[in-house]
């Protein structure tokens, strides 16, 4: 019997930006755009309140489509942080963040979580910083694995790499993200793999998918190097790359997360050219 065809999500942070949709606008043109689910990497401006900040928060009205992944909260943006995970000192910041990460996750049937890492302070080396950031994200991450087994989630962390997307970002290599699993070893905490940033920071893109595949709980794509469209304009292969995911049996959703050339709809000829030979 051969593999089940791959599912995709449009990350809506990213797609379907046009005009002044809001995220239930965007998820429903994912939708009609043919798109198996969404990714929704920021849901917390969902939860207004209805009048003074005594009163409960309203959780977010349900998609169109089912959620494969939200971000935890990125913690202060206007500070610069990009999570929370492995800063030192910040575990009660993590939790908290944590916390908030899952009852949005509940009130949208996601179960799946990135827990954003956190970046390197200003004008500190990685080297310099780093093994603590390690051991504070392997604690934190044991943390978020019991806390997440109670609702039936999994927790992934993911590398973004240093050379194009952000220098300071403390995970920054598929290796790097190995290592802290095999030590923090929870079903329930697994890898998100980028394959944008996989092959920016490492490349061997066959031999990486198929070492690190036990390890993945989630799969996004983006064209290297302007991050766009996941179509064959570009240094991957992705014609390849799908079907090798689909050869060893990949059964989560791919995630799309990237900026269009032009807009959304007219960039899908890569989605709709797969669909059509499968």
């Amino acid at each position: 019997m051969p593999p089940p065809p791959l599912r995709f999500a449009a990350n809506v942070g990213w797609l379907f930006t046009e005009g002044e949709a809001d995220i239930s606008a965007r998820c429903e043109a994912a939708k009609a755009a043919g798109f198996d689910a969404v990714e929704i990497p920021d849901p917390y401006g969902y939860w207004g309140r209805a009048g003074g900040p005594e009163e409960t928060p309203r959780p977010p009205p349900p998609p169109a489509l089912p959620v494969a992944l939200i971000n935890s909260p990125r913690g202060d943006v206007a500070a610069g942080e990009m999570g929370l995970g492995a800063l030192p000192g910040r575990q009660a910041d993590f939790l908290e963040s944590l916390q908030t990460a899952i009852a949005h996750a509940k009130a949208l049937k996601c179960d799946r979580v990135h827990l954003l890492s956190g970046r390197l302070p200003p004008g500190v080396a990685r080297e310099a910083q780093g093994p603590a950031m390690e051991a504070t994200l392997v604690r934190n991450l044991l943390t978020a694995s019991d806390l997440l087994a109670v609702e039936g989630m999994t927790g992934l962390i993911e590398p973004i790499n240093s050379r194009l997307t952000d220098p300071r970002y403390f995970l920054d290599t598929p290796r790097q993200a190995a290592r802290i699993l095999e030590k923090v070893d929870k079903p329930n905490i697994k890898l998100q793999l980028d394959i944008f940033h996989c092959q920016v920071m490492d490349g061997n893109l066959t031999g990486n998918i198929r070492a690190l595949f036990p390890l993945i709980g989630h799969i996004q794509v983006a064209q290297v190097p302007n991050r766009d469209e996941p179509s064959s304009q570009g240094e991957i292969n992705y014609s390849y790359i799908f079907n090798l995911l689909q050869g060893l049996g990949y059964q989560g959703y791919v995630g799309c997360e990237y900026t269009p050339r032009e807009s959304t709809v007219a960039g899908l000829g890569w989605l709709n050219e797969l669909r059509a030979s499968h």
